[in-house]
């Protein structure tokens, strides 16, 4: 996969990303950082529901639901083998 930066909405299924980046204000902000999607945080995209929302991860040793609206503003970027 290329380094491209993009949000982890954009992330197809199978895919692993790295957080380069969390978006958003205040509480919103801050909950997903409590979640465990901080910068540099390794993340796999396990699947995503039959109507698109939520997606679930893999990170950190577990997995989480995070609906589309969350994703989409944690800016990620391709991860290399060895990161995985």
């Amino acid at each position: 996969m290329e380094n491209d930066m993009f949000t982890l909405k954009d992330v197809k299924v199978g895919q692993t990303v790295k957080v380069v980046k969390v978006h958003g204000e205040g509480a919103v902000r801050r909950r997903i950082m409590d979640m465990g999607i901080t910068k540099g945080t390794v993340v796999y995209v396990r699947k995503v529901a039959p109507l698109g929302d939520p997606v679930e991860l893999n990170l950190r040793g577990y997995e989480l639901s995070l609906r589309k609206a969350d994703a989409a503003m944690v800016e990620v970027s391709g991860c290399s083998d060895e990161e995985a």
